[in-house]
């Protein structure tokens, strides 16, 4: 049968990961052996894991081992990665390897690399002694593609078995207070980022502003601790609509009642920013004189509206082009080191693709099963806040008293 030995380090018992490996082996069709495994002695102290991992066929063996690749494990050898070229644009070698969000080193040329621009789902392309994460569509001819394993190293981000920081509290108080415990630990986990010159990036959806958030979500971009906000059309849409007309989805934000012709109204709101060209024009000519976009354009913080097939309008800023807002994201995602997700599933899904492990996400929703989505699909560094997102924005918005005590990452820094 064929066997390859693996190996992985981390706090292995306490994350789970001991277990989840061998039932990827099992669930694989395959068996096991584990060969050493060393468990730490202190709650700081690693273990060390050999599993010599066999199956009936070499298929079925990779197919195992490209899971467990994946969880971080690697294979025990010194092999060098092997590189195959592009046979054409947008298009890799059958072989290829897929990459994690997780750190990735490969070696070659008898050196260790750090793969930059590490993200979930790209290729790994090394050139020139570097080697860097490339999307499959970014591919060019000839580019020297990594293939199989051998020689690739996967460091998932493994956390303590007591948090000295951004542990969520178990609590048997009431879910308002702890709601109230999460919110206090998300502001100190900001302060954190902004303190170490780390932006705070925004995914949210249109819900902010139906649910009466967009106030308080204003007054944190307005106070600097908001560095780039990633939506859809219809966030600005409605907060435009809120800002001129004083309802969202012609339904008024302070009363809850419907507005005498109330469902014309987030057209109106689009034309009017068409009619001014864009939102920051708008901003400049003071038609557009509050709201989350409004203090955007006043703060200089960067955003990206992703469009979509259901958009009215769409607004003048919304990118039509998928691709060219994917890679918006990526710019705005670059210098990051939280993001908070505000009732967007689908967008805080690709958010989530795009980030490496060690940029937290504090995902915040009134249902526990788009917070759930959002951890099965691989981003396992996500915190889940079961709330409304407006409750949650007025607390956060309360606990981050006073101005951003550091200015903007510059990375975050610049318009698109």
């Amino acid at each position: 049968m064929p066997t390859q030995l693996v190996r992985a380090e981390g706090h292995l018992i306490d994350t789970g990961l001991m277990a989840r490996f061998l039932a990827v082996v099992i669930e694989g069709g395959g068996a096991y052996r584990i060969a050493r495994f060393e468990v730490g002695k202190t709650k700081r102290d690693f273990s060390e894991l050999e599993l010599e991992v066999r199956a009936r066929d070499a298929g079925r063996l990779r197919a195992i081992l490209d899971n467990l690749a994946a969880l971080g494990c690697r294979l025990v050898d010194e092999s060098e990665v092997r590189l195959v070229a592009a046979p054409r644009d947008g298009v890799a070698p059958d072989d290829f390897c897929s990459t994690t969000h997780h750190r990735t080193r490969v070696r070659h040329g008898g050196r260790t690399l750090e793969v930059e621009g590490i993200r979930m789902d790209a290729m790994i392309v090394v050139r020139g002694g570097r080697a860097r994460a490339v999307l499959l569509r970014d591919l060019k001819r000839g580019d020297p593609v990594v293939c199989g394993l051998s020689g690739v190293e996967t460091l998932p981000e493994f956390h303590e078995r007591e948090p000295e920081h951004f542990s969520f509290m178990k609590s048997d108080a009431s879910s308002e207070r702890a709601v109230a415990v999460k919110v206090r630990e998300v502001a100190a986990r900001i302060r954190e980022v902004k303190a170490a010159g780390r932006g705070i990036a925004v995914v949210a959806g249109p819900v902010v502003v139906h649910t009466g958030g967009a106030a308080a979500l204003a007054d944190l971009i307005r106070r600097g601790w908001v560095d780039a906000l990633l939506s859809g059309n219809a966030l600005a849409v409605h907060d435009v609509e809120s800002s001129l007309f004083g309802s969202s989805l012609g339904i008024d934000v302070r009363s809850g009642v419907a507005v005498s012709e109330g469902h014309m109204n987030h057209l109106r709101a689009i034309n009017t920013i068409r009619r001014e060209g864009s939102i920051a024009a708008a901003v400049r000519r003071r038609v557009l004189r509050s709201g989350i976009m409004y203090e955007c354009v006043r703060a200089r913080v960067p955003y990206s509206l992703a469009g979509s097939i259901r958009d009215d309008g769409p607004l003048p800023d919304t990118q039509m082009d998928l691709l060219q807002a994917q890679s918006d994201y990526a710019k705005l995602l670059s210098g990051a080191g939280l993001v908070l997700v505000l009732s967007s599933m689908l967008h805080g899904i690709g958010v989530g693709n795009m980030v490496p492990s060690h940029v937290a996400m504090v995902c915040v929703d009134i249902h526990q099963s788009v917070v759930t989505k959002l951890a099965d699909r691989g981003s396992a560094q996500t915190i889940g806040v079961v709330t409304d997102v407006s409750a949650f924005l007025h607390r956060l918005a309360r606990a981050l008293r006073g101005r951003a005590s550091r200015r903007r990452a510059s990375k975050l820094g610049s318009q698109l």
